[in-house]
């Protein structure tokens, strides 16, 4: 009889057991793998039958029940995601970005703030969402998103201000890691339109490179405009200016740059903020400060033959802090040491000195060139060059003697004339002719010859006849003729005489 108690037992605990794949079933609809943490719920099963295990060791068969009945499919499909879940390793964690860089204010009105900045240094490398922006009133930290959304653009406008609001500002870079650490401007800004945006009106000369030599003095007025007042500050290279070398005077409309002695070592590129309140204004300006430069390095004489020598030298170690415009070159002669310059402005490295003297030894020397001047010293050639004698024989050559024999041929003719009586008058003409053309003054086809009433002058070809004090008969027809052996040439002008106008007459 005891025996058959424990068979009543399993059989309950069999009609128990088969319950709970039918519960089972009740998670099984959910394809996602939390059906894995789901399966404690049909644990109460063997919860129940604890007591049944107080039974002998022999009662295999209770433990086997649940295995009799034959799972239902979806059971079935659950089992193979649980194994996978365990299978691949975890992926390692996401890591925030930096910080956004450069963040500044672009624009201020009375109601909305610009600002702009550059992406996070290792955005690339781990990924980039968005950005949030966010904004507090100074003074207090209750920090709120001004965006509802991720803005993906490095410049955000922040709307609906209200005027005379001071705010702190910062940008947070987001990515699968989370935020990054946020980006503040260092002052709050303060929400008003700004009454004169800063503006700095850069003369057209300082546009392009300014070039002063050394030692001379740099002075540069830079207006600019701005209200409330602008903060002036300059920068060289990206760092503060050395006050000791240069000094800068700020008044209310200008900025004035003083260099009272220019060093090479100024040389750099300025630059000028003018602002006002977070609004600024800038203008870069390059100064190169030259100075003569060095002579080259190296003059040596390569060739010489008949009555030519072949030079090379190269570029001097210092150019002056400018571009090298050319080179000087002389020669000396030995017996004289006198030296000559034969060559001025030469842009090559090389060249070829001719129509030097036969017999004579010479030494050459190159001075380097540029926007200062010729370089204090010259390169000397270490070698001389002697031009040897040979046996040419010289012949000058024969000239043909030019035939200057001319035609007499007037090139300017006279002008008609009008005159008055008792008024001395002038007729003028000049003419040309080899040999010397003889001249003759005619009126009315009448040689005039000695008569001292005219006066007839002839000097470099130039012939002027004066007409003395002329009277009613003196008009007509004045011929000049010009006679040599290769012939003759005549020019004729018309003179009046008028009579003078009686004003009582009238």
């Amino acid at each position: 009889m005891p025996a058959k108690a424990p068979v009543k037992k399993s059989a309950k605990v069999a009609k128990k057991e088969e319950k709970p794949p039918a519960k089972v079933e009740e998670p099984a609809p959910a394809p996602e793998p939390a059906p894995a943490p789901e399966a404690p719920p049909a644990e109460p099963a063997p919860v129940e039958a604890a007591p049944a295990e107080a039974a002998p060791p022999a009662e295999a068969p209770p433990v086997e029940a649940p295995k009799a009945p034959t799972p239902p499919p979806q059971a079935a499909a659950e089992a193979p995601p649980a194994e996978e879940v365990k299978a691949p390793t975890p992926p390692p964690p996401a890591v925030p970005t930096s910080e956004p860089l450069d963040l500044i204010v672009e624009d201020v009105n009375d109601t909305s703030v610009t600002i702009q900045w550059t992406a996070p240094a290792n955005a690339s490398d781990v990924g980039l969402n968005g950005y949030v922006v966010e904004c507090c009133k100074e003074g207090t930290g209750d920090w709120k998103a001004v965006n509802e959304e991720l803005t993906v653009s490095c410049r955000y406008i922040i709307k609906n201000q209200t005027t005379g609001d001071r705010l702190n500002i910062r940008v947070v870079a987001v990515n699968a890691g989370g935020r990054s650490t946020p980006a503040t401007l260092a002052d709050a800004v303060l929400v008003r339109e700004v009454v004169d945006r800063p503006k700095i009106r850069l003369p057209r000369y300082l546009r392009q490179r300014f070039v002063k030599k050394v030692g001379e003095k740099v002075n540069l007025v830079i207006p600019f405009s701005g209200k409330p007042q602008p903060v002036v500050t300059w920068t060289k290279d990206g760092k503060p200016i050395d006050a000791k070398r240069v000094n800068i005077r700020n008044t209310d409309k200008d900025s004035i740059f003083f260099i009272r002695e220019a060093e090479r070592t100024d040389s750099g590129v300025y630059e000028m903020c003018v602002k006002v309140e977070s609004v600024e204004d800038k203008i870069q300006i390059t100064l190169q400060i030259i100075e003569l430069p060095g002579p080259p390095a190296m003059v040596k004489i390569v060739d010489s033959w008949g009555f030519n020598v072949a030079l090379e030298w190269t570029e001097p170690k210092d150019n002056g802090n400018t571009t090298i415009t050319g080179y000087t070159v002389q020669k000396a002669d030995k017996k004289t040491g006198d030296w000559f310059t034969v060559l001025e402005h030469y842009h090559r490295l090389n060249a070829t000195i001719s129509d030097l003297i036969m017999g004579n030894t010479y030494k050459f020397r190159v001075f380097t060139e540029n926007k200062c001047g010729l370089s204090p010293d010259a390169t000397v050639t270490k070698t001389t060059a002697t031009i040897q004698k040979t046996g040419i024989d010289y012949k000058p050559p024969e000239y043909k003697e030019h035939d200057f024999s001319e035609a007499p041929k007037f090139t300017t003719p006279m002008q008609d004339r009008c005159t008055t009586v008792g008024y001395s008058t002038k007729l003028l003409c000049s003419v040309r002719g080899f040999p010397k053309p003889k001249i003759q003054w005619m009126k009315n086809q009448m040689i005039i010859g000695d008569d001292p009433k005219y006066r007839q002058i002839n000097n470099q070809g130039i012939c002027s006849l004066e007409i003395r004090k002329p009277g009613n008969f003196d008009g007509g027809v004045y011929t000049c003729k010009a006679v040599n052996t290769l012939g003759e040439a005549v020019v004729t002008c018309k003179l009046e005489v008028k009579q003078p106008v009686n004003p009582e007459r009238s």
